[in-house]
C-alpha cells in the first residue's frame, strides 16, 4: 500500500481552488492508500497571523477536510504543529538547503513582493518545511496543486541530496499523483491568477447560496467577443475553466458555441456558472454546519490523528539522528 501526504495551510476556509486543486483527489486516495492528510499551521505563520484567529483558523480548514469527506477511520488526520518530529526535520534539511535556490523559488519571489514588510526567513525556507512534512512519513505519492509542483520537485531534491550526502537510500522521492490527470490550478473571479484566500477573490466551500451567486454576478467580463472563433482574453478563460470543473461537458460545450458564434451572454452564463458551484458546495456545506458544532468529536480526531502520526515521524527521526552522526552516550 503506497503512503500518501498532503496538508492544507490553515489561513481561513477551504475554496473551491483547495477543494479541486487536492481536496478531491485526498478523498479519493484514502480507499487504495495509507493517507496522512495534515493541518498546516506552521506555515501559516510565514503571514504572522493573530493568535486567536490562529485556532479559528485551524478549526475551519479541520471542518472542512471532514465535511468534504476525509475520513478519519481510513485517513490520519493531524495538525502540523502537534508533530515536534517536523520542526526538527525541518531544521536538519535546512543544513542542506541553499540560499540561492530557496530565493529563485516562485512562491518566495511572489509573497516577497506581497509582503515587503515581511520576508521572513520562513517564507524562504518554505519548501524545507514542505519537505518535511512529506519525506517524514517516507510518502509515495502527493496530491499537490498546480502551484505546489515546483516544491515538490525541491522535496525530491532535498530527499536525493539527503540520501547522496550520507551515502544511503533512506529518503524515498514522491511523484505527484492526480490519478493521471492533469493538476488543476482555479483561477480567481477577479481576472487575477489563482483562486486564495489572501486574494480575496475565492469561492468558498461553506459560502452560502447568495453569497456565491453574488462573487459569481461579479466576476469581470467585458462587451463580448467581436470575430467568430476569437481566443478569449484571461479573465474571460477564467470562467471557463471553471466551469470546465463544476458543470456538465454538454454545458461547456453550450457556452463555448455561444462564445465562437459571438452570442454568448455573461448574466446567463455567470447564472448558470453559481448554480452548477452551488450543486458542488451545497451538500458540503450541510455538513460543515453539523459538524463544526461537535468540538468533541474534533478532539477526539486530532488526538487520535496525532498519535498515529508521530508513531510513524519518531521512527523516522530517530533513523534519521543515526544517520547523521548523533548517538547518545
Amino acid at each position: 500500500m503506497d503512503i500518501v501526504v498532503s496538508g492544507i495551510r490553515s489561513t481561513g476556509n477551504l475554496h473551491l481552488g483547495n477543494y479541486f486543486g487536492a481536496l478531491r483527489n485526498f478523498i479519493r486516495m484514502q480507499d487504495e492508500n495509507k493517507c496522512f492528510f495534515f493541518i498546516a499551521d506552521i506555515h501559516s505563520l510565514t503571514t504572522h497571523p493573530d493568535p486567536k484567529s490562529l485556532h479559528a483558523n485551524v478549526k475551519n480548514v479541520l471542518v472542512d477536510y471532514l465535511a468534504a469527506g476525509i475520513d478519519p477511520e481510513k485517513s490520519i488526520i493531524y495538525l502540523q504543529s502537534d508533530i515536534p518530529e517536523i520542526a526538527e526535520l525541518y531544521l536538519y534539511l535546512n543544513m542542506h538547503a541553499y540560499l540561492g535556490e530557496l530565493a529563485k523559488t516562485t512562491s518566495f519571489k511572489e509573497k516577497a513582493r506581497k509582503q515587503p514588510d515581511n520576508i521572513n526567513a520562513g517564507l524562504l525556507t518554505y519548501p524545507t518545511l514542505m519537505a518535511a512534512d512529506i519525506i517524514i512519513h517516507h510518502a509515495d505519492k502527493v496530491p499537490v496543486g498546480k502551484d505546489q509542483e515546483q516544491h515538490l520537485e525541491m522535496t525530491r531534491r532535498f530527499a536525493r541530496r539527503f540520501n547522496n550526502f550520507y551515502g544511503v537510500e533512506y529518503f524515498k522521492e514522491p511523484v505527484a499523483y492526480n490519478f493521471g490527470q492533469e493538476l488543476i490550478k482555479i483561477p480567481g473571479l477577479d481576472g487575477s491568477g489563482k483562486m486564495g484566500k489572501s486574494e480575496g477573490n475565492a469561492i468558498y466551500l461553506s459560502d452560502e447560496p447568495k453569497v456565491i451567486e453574488k462573487k459569481v454576478k461579479q466576476a469581470l467580463t467585458d462587451s463580448g467577443p467581436k470575430e467568430f472563433n476569437s481566443p478569449k482574453p484571461d479573465y474571460i478563460e477564467n470562467l471557463f475553466t471553471i466551469m470546465n470543473v463544476v458543470s456538465e461537458p454538454e454545458v461547456v460545450q453550450h457556452y463555448e458555441e455561444l462564445w465562437n458564434k459571438c452570442e454568448i451572454r455573461y448574466s446567463d452564463m455567470k447564472k448558470q456558472l453559481a448554480e452548477d458551484i452551488i450543486k458542488v458546495t451545497s451538500p458540503i456545506r450541510k455538513r460543515i454546519l453539523e459538524i463544526e458544532k461537535d468540538d468533541t468529536y474534533l478532539h477526539k480526531v486530532t488526538t487520535e490523528g496525532a498519535e498515529k502520526a508521530r508513531e510513524s515521524a519518531s521512527k523516522t527521526l530517530k533513523e534519521v539522528r543515526q544517520i547523521m552522526g548523533f548517538q547518545p552516550f
